[in-house]
Parts: structure tokens; sequence; C-alpha cells
């Protein structure tokens, strides 16, 4: 009857000397890098902790000296407060599988390793033009993953439906994955296009970004013309002030020509009938003292400004002396018949300005 508590008491040490703990218990990591185990007994009455990648021995530790020697360069152990932590530097797909921790004599746990591969993304084809309302096809690949990556399209970071492209897988010898995703998009503004791919090791999915320009397009159909209002008002704008200004320009010298005509033509006649003048009687100078038979008081003063009029038109010209003689009855008989009855003849030259 004392021995039954005994042996209880007995199991229950032991069962608290074989507690053991190991975390994670499911590790997914990425081609190359680094998978940690920790192992932690619950009492310190353990001789040999064994680490076990794949059902074989990987590194041993000895409660009292450490770590031993291990031929894999791959692994190493960490002493961590109250346990060790196992380290498999360079993972690689084949390590993928049950990593166990065995305290020898006591207890033994497994974990579970996944190792991942990360492949590539590309939308194929270079930048895409559009026109407004044209449907655009846009083709992504992802190639060389593992385990078979979640391939999502996204418009302007906004993630479209899966009803709204297609995918196709292909697996490879390697057991590595390539996957095709075409997406039809319906350009209606410009727009930048995103093919995204991913798995669960990987901390953000990988990207590729292809841009999409939408331009308006013109419409010609029997003669009409859909033309943007702003452009057709702008060019209306400019060829009008152009059209204004050449006017503006034509006016103004229309109005010098004008202007420059008369004085220009009456320097020519001031200047020909100079030199007729000169050329035609010989010098001298106006006798204003002359008196022509039957001549008045008025013919006299209207013959006085007249030649002062061709002295300041032609003052640098040199008037010949009237001709005058001494018999009035001859000359009186001669311009009698030469001049008519209702005017007295002058013997003065007169000069006209047209």
């Amino acid at each position: 009857m004392d021995t039954f508590p005994l042996l209880v008491l007995l199991l229950s040490c032991r069962i608290e000397v074989g507690a053991l703990n190991l975390s994670p218990g499911t590790l997914t990591v990425l081609r190359g890098e680094k998978a940690r185990f920790t192992c932690t007994p619950s009492s310190n009455q353990w001789t040999v902790m064994i680490w076990l990648v794949g059902g074989s021995v990987a590194l041993t530790v000895s409660n009292e000296i450490g770590v031993l020697p291990s031929i894999n360069p791959n692994v190493m152990a960490e002493k961590k407060e109250g346990g060790w932590m196992f380290v498999l530097n360079n993972t690689e797909r084949h390590n993928q599988g049950e990593v166990t921790c065995d305290l020898q004599g006591i207890d033994r746990k497994t974990a579970r390793l996944f190792v991942q591969e990360k492949g590539s993304v590309k939308v194929l084809g270079e930048n895409r033009l559009a026109f407004q309302g044209q449907s655009v096809l846009f083709e992504c690949q992802a190639a060389g993953w593992y385990p078979q990556p979640v391939l999502k399209w996204q418009v302007n970071d906004k993630e479209v439906g899966l009803s709204e492209y297609n995918i196709s897988s292909e697996e490879s010898g390697e057991r590595l994955f390539t996957l095709t995703s075409n997406l039809s998009v319906l350009a209606a503004k410009s727009s930048h296009v995103d093919c995204l791919a991913s798995v669960s090791a990987l901390p953000k999915p990988l990207k590729s970004r292809i841009s999409l320009k939408v331009v308006a397009e013109v419409l010609q159909e029997g003669g009409d013309c859909t033309v943007p209002v702003a452009i057709t008002a702008s060019l209306s704008a400019f060829l009008l002030l152009i059209l204004l200004c050449i006017c503006t320009v034509l006016c103004y010298r229309q109005r010098r020509q004008a202007k420059a005509s008369p004085q220009e033509v009456l320097r020519f006649d001031q200047s020909v009938f100079g030199r007729s003048a000169v050329a035609g009687a010989p010098e001298g100078k106006v006798n204003l003292g002359y008196s022509s038979e039957g001549s008045t008081d008025a013919v006299n003063s209207e013959l006085f400004w007249e030649t002062h009029r061709q002295m300041d038109f032609v003052s640098f010209h040199k008037v010949p002396d009237v001709v005058s003689s001494s018999s009035f009855s001859t000359q009186g008989e001669s311009q009698a018949n030469m001049c008519p009855p209702e005017e007295s003849c002058k013997n003065v030259r007169r000069i006209t300005t047209v």
C-alpha cells in the first residue's frame, strides 16, 4: 500500500526531467537563407543533445563540453539561456523536411522546415501607347518559383479581380514552376500596370511594372472633323492676330507714301524748271520797274507778287531781264496781234507748280 504513492512520485519526477521545448514548430525560408531552431530542456539533467536534419545526424552537443566537432560545415549551434540554438547557415531544397532535437535517453521533439525558391517576374513587351477606348493586352511571366507562386495584377495600385485575367502553370524537371498570365485593359486614361508574384517566405511580392499611355483620337468622316475646341480657338486667334498685324503694317506704309509723294514731286518739278530756265535764257535780273503798254496798278501789283514767288521757289537761279522795246507803237501792234483783245499782255515768264 505504501509503494504506490512512491511510484507515482518517481514517475512525475521523470516526466518533469524529460520535458523538452522545440521552437519554432514550422519554419519557412527562402533557399540560401539561414534556418534557426531552439531546443530548451526543462531541466539541466541531460547529457547529450543530438540534432538531426531529414533523419540524418547533423550536429552533437554535450552538456559538459559543448558543441562537438562536425563534418558538416553548413551547421552550427549557439548556447542560449536554458538551451541551444541550431543554425543551418545556407539552406538548400534538399534540407526541406524534419528537424529533430533528441535528448539522449530523455525526450525528443521534431519541427518542420520548408525551403522555397524565389524566381523572377516580368511583364513582357515595352510601354504601350493606345487610343482611348482601345483594348490593350498585357502578358506576365513568373519563372523559376517553388512552390507555385501567387500571381496578381494591379492597375494604378488597385488589385484586379481574378475573373479579369487567366493563369497557366508549367512545372520543369527541377520542380520549378513557371506561370503565364494575360490581362486585357480598356484604355480609359494613362495608367501603370503591375504584375506581382510571391511565395510565403517573401516579405513582399516581386513586382514588374509597365506604363500605358492613352491618347485621344481625332476622327474624320466625310469632311467633318472632331477637333478639340481649345485647339481650334487658339489657332483661330493666332491667325487673326497675324492678319491684323499685316493690315496695320500695310496701312502705315500707305500713309507714309501718301505724305511723302507731294513733297517729292514738288522738289522734282522745281529742279527741272531751274535747269530749263538756266539753259534757255541768259543771265540777268528782273526789271521790276518795267511797265507794259496799257498796264494798270493792279497788273503791276500782280506782276510784283508773281515775280516775288518765282524768286522764292527758284532763288538759286537767275531769271533773265524782261525784254522791252522803246517803240511802243510797234510793240503794241505786235502784242495786239498776239494777245486777245479782252486781256492785256504781259511780257513776264510764269511758273506753275503741278
